[in-house]
């Protein structure tokens, strides 16, 4: 498996999916959502762990998770730390 498909099965499995398959969450999040996966599946694993944490701090992004926050979703924010110490420098660089 490759460090890109390790992210991305650890994201979909967290925060992704369960978005995804929930039959309450709205369109506009499952959008955007869907929009994420393809701009992160375009990227190295470098590049992912950087948006990842791009998507923690610009005003669109914040406002989307305050979104997804009313509708009771999980979140980057929610899987932050695990995320911060599983996805780290080590990690690109082993």
């Amino acid at each position: 498996m490759t460090k890109e498909q390790e992210l991305m099965e650890y994201l979909h499995e967290k925060v992704f999916d369960p978005i995804l398959n929930s039959p309450t969450a709205s369109s506009q999040i499952k959008s955007g959502v869907n929009l994420t996966i393809g701009r992160m599946n375009r990227l190295s694993a470098e590049k992912m762990v950087q948006y990842f944490w791009s998507a923690l701090a610009t005003d669109n992004a914040i406002r989307f998770s305050k979104k997804m926050k009313n509708e009771g979703l999980k979140r980057f924010e929610d899987v932050m730390e695990e995320f911060r110490d599983k996805f780290n420098d080590e990690w690109l660089r082993s």
